[in-house]
């Protein structure tokens, strides 16, 4: 019986680290978008650049928030980082998609995605790996 509550209470607590790492990975992205917008501001830095940019972003603050959920787990850091990252890009999607009031699926869309999940998965094996 003590085996099956610890069990549950480990899941419930890598949860929680999951979605931890996911809103840090948020605030990252955030403090990062920020300080693009003001160099785009005061700069003669390009808008074409965005896109490429927000990626870039994006794939930095998952890797972050994927390695920090993960340093403090034993096993799986694949399946929790990709988790942080499939969190964070639905997040994204449904509050974009709700402000624009356009939830369609675009190819800007998909490569996010892509690169959220691939960010996750290589922090997760960065994060458990880690020697702290």
């Amino acid at each position: 019986m003590v085996r099956i509550e610890s069990v549950n209470t480990e899941k419930t607590s890598n949860l929680r680290r999951i979605f931890k790492g996911s809103i840090i990975s948020i605030l990252i992205s955030i403090i990062l978008l920020f300080n693009f917008a003001t160099a785009l501001t005061y700069t003669s830095l390009s808008e074409k650049t965005m896109p490429i940019a927000v990626i870039l972003i994006t794939g930095i603050s998952i890797l972050i928030g994927s390695m920090i959920t993960t340093s403090k787990m034993k096993k799986s850091g694949m399946i929790n980082g990709a988790l942080v990252g499939l969190i964070y890009v639905v997040l994204l999607y449904f509050t974009s998609s709700i402000i624009t009031k356009n939830f369609s699926i675009s190819t800007y869309a998909i490569i996010m995605s892509i690169t959220s999940i691939v960010a996750g998965i290589i922090g997760g094996i960065i994060g458990i790996n880690r020697k702290n």
